[in-house]
């Protein structure tokens, strides 16, 4: 892939992947605000502006770089990169072992709602026989970067969201013990995410589970504009 093909993909995805982090970050502040933790709230981050959640290093220079060097080898090009955490102090919510699992979900499931409806913004523009390619990858990389985020998220690992899940649904003693995991969660993330493991034991099925329920879910759309 050359220069020119890459700085294409990037803006191809730049917009859905602004989408993808503000609407999963904004998400988890409005749920733990609705169950008593107004910390984010007060902080300005149940905002849909994306600049309260991008992180210079994170959401721009890490994700770019990583792209950029790696396009050309043999496993393709490999993403990565974070946002701002919102913040949110468990022991605010009301039930917190138990909230904080509906917290944890909220961002990841505001990726799926997006993938299904950047899936039914593609149906209609092929359904007014828009055939524009720019817009049509759009709607592709906006179905594709939620998939991702949504898939990633849910891996059972603290400090990322599945992690948080597991916290929340394992026995208290087991979660205690599970949560001391989060210091090192990031790092030990980064590095299974190199060596192409979390890729091969999480990623690639699940994503194709998840895409599988998408295109059921998708069936009405597409018998309807059909």
């Amino acid at each position: 892939m050359n220069l020119s093909d890459s700085i294409q993909t990037l803006l191809i995805y730049a917009l859905p992947v602004l989408f993808a982090i503000t609407l999963h970050e904004a998400a988890h502040g409005y749920v733990a605000h609705m169950l008593g933790d107004d910390t984010a709230w007060v902080m300005g981050r149940v905002t849909l502006n994306p600049m309260a959640h991008i992180d210079l290093v994170g959401t721009i220079l890490l994700p770019i770089l990583m792209y950029l060097s790696t396009a050309l080898t043999p496993m393709g090009p490999l993403l990565f990169g974070f946002a701002k955490p919102v913040p949110v102090r468990f022991g605010q919510l009301r039930q917190p072992k138990r909230d904080m699992v509906w917290v944890a979900l909220a961002g990841p499931g505001i990726n799926f709602v997006q993938a299904l409806l950047w899936w039914t913004a593609l149906y209609l523009l092929l359904f007014v026989g828009v055939q524009e390619r720019f817009f049509l990858e759009v709607c592709k990389a906006g179905i594709l970067t939620n998939v991702v985020m949504f898939v990633f998220n849910l891996f059972p690992l603290p400090p990322l969201d599945g992690g948080r899940i597991a916290v929340g649904l394992l026995p208290m003693k087991q979660a205690i013990l599970f949560s001391r995991i989060e210091p090192w969660g990031f790092y030990i993330v980064m590095a299974l995410v190199l060596f192409g493991v979390i890729n091969g034991i999480w990623m690639q099925p699940f994503m194709g589970l998840t895409l599988d329920t998408l295109r059921w879910l998708m069936t009405p759309v597409e018998w309807l504009l059909g």
